[in-house]
């Protein structure tokens, strides 16, 4: 049994103090609630409430041609839907049906653009759990998310601790680093510079379709590794059948179009035909905000209150939410006493693992959801001499049924 719904909240008031009178949340459900199964699952920065595949979906569902985790969650698959009641909604400021700046402002009859209240990962958190009273799910079994979607489980631990039994931050962090924070801020100048963009109120006109694909094509490169670009790239030229519309400068012509350049094309042009601008900009900056510490002594401090476990999977290749971002957030819930494992994937495949690589995130979700974190703290090879004893790497092979 599956649903795809849009439910409306009502009047909302956002972190930054501003109201809206109706925040729709759109969302999607699959399996039946029993009372005890429920799993929310957070999505990406730019994924929607389209987490599995559905019968009904047809060739394309809230703007996105495929389910995000398709691999991952389903019937049978690692979060099992014949056996949990999950759900997936798509946050604050999306462009994906719920309330963003694409939405019409009722005030006005126009689209909000700019004139949308500020979001942050707080305000995803509150939607969420209002969401929820409205389905009748009080407690729920575990929340997971990937990237920003980990950085959304961890707010819930520290937001509403006692309402989470199990948790997975997959390939996320407590925030980000100095580095990530300034392409991100590249990615959007990249947007409002865009002669288009005229403030956020574009709709109805020419939209900042250049200034998004820019900032996409930042956002491709911080997704991959050095290993993974080496591997698909290199430096080979695209050939003579993939020719860009037009050289970026005159001298460009004389130079070969490489598939490095094909392939970040490809993705922008993709994703400016399925993305709001405006959305991106309200998006990243939830992100670059977050701070599991903020109002509190420490990262520990945030996460004294969870009692229930909680499971971090990083990966070797991922330079944008680093194992060392991961193991900071497993020692904070060491220091708090709470019962966390710490899952070290090998990749090469850059943050991108978390969706491309379901055969390594699967298992130990699965094993979280059935018995919990008992027996994971132990490794099945033996860590580096200078390694603190505590943070063992573990492999899949432990999490093989």
């Amino acid at each position: 049994m599956t649903t795809k719904e849009t439910v409306d909240l009502g009047e909302f008031q956002f972190e930054s103090g501003e109201t809206i009178p109706n925040l729709e949340i759109a969302y999607e459900t699959y399996g039946d609630f029993t009372g005890d199964n429920a799993v929310l699952i957070c999505h990406a920065l730019t994924g929607s409430a389209h987490v599995a595949r559905r019968p009904d979906a047809g060739t394309e569902t809230a703007g996105q041609a495929r389910a995000w985790w398709g691999d991952v969650v389903g019937p049978g698959k690692a979060i099992d839907t014949s056996e949990y009641f999950v759900v997936c909604a798509n946050v604050p400021g999306s462009c994906y049906g719920t309330t963003g700046p694409s939405s019409t402002n009722p005030e006005t009859g126009e689209p909000y653009g700019t004139d949308f209240p500020p979001v942050t990962i707080g305000d995803w958190t509150r939607a969420q759990r209002r969401l929820l009273d409205e389905l009748g799910v009080g407690r729920i079994h575990a929340v997971v998310g990937g990237s920003v979607g980990g950085m959304n489980v961890l707010d819930w631990l520290r937001r509403f601790p006692d309402d989470v039994e199990r948790a997975a931050g997959v390939a996320t962090a407590a925030r980000l680093d100095a580095q990530c924070l300034a392409l991100d801020t590249i990615a959007r100048r990249a947007i409002t510079g865009d002669p288009n963009w005229n403030g956020g109120h574009y709709y109805g006109g020419p939209e900042p379709e250049e200034g998004l694909a820019r900032a996409r094509q930042i956002g491709h490169v911080m997704y991959l590794s050095k290993a993974s670009m080496a591997r698909k790239f290199g430096r080979r030229s695209a050939g003579r059948e993939a020719v860009r519309d037009e050289p970026t400068d005159p001298a460009g012509a004389f130079f070969p179009y490489r598939e490095v350049e094909s392939y970040l094309d490809y993705q922008a042009e993709k994703f400016t035909d399925r993305f709001d601008a405006n959305s991106y900009l309200y998006l990243t900056r939830a992100m670059d905000d977050f701070d599991l510490s903020a109002g509190y002594e420490s990262d520990a401090d945030a996460l004294a209150a969870f009692e229930g476990e909680l499971l971090l999977l990083s990966f070797t290749g991922d330079w944008h939410f680093t194992v060392e971002q991961a193991e900071a957030v497993a020692e904070a819930g060491r220091v708090a006493d709470v019962d966390v494992a710490h899952h070290v994937v090998e990749s090469d495949h850059g943050h991108d693992a978390f969706l491309v690589e379901p055969e390594k995130v699967g298992p130990p979700l699965s094993e979280l959801l059935a018995t919990g974190l008992e027996g994971r703290m132990i490794s099945d090879t033996e860590p580096e001499s200078d390694a603190d004893e505590s943070f063992a790497p573990v492999h899949t092979s432990l999490f093989s049924r």
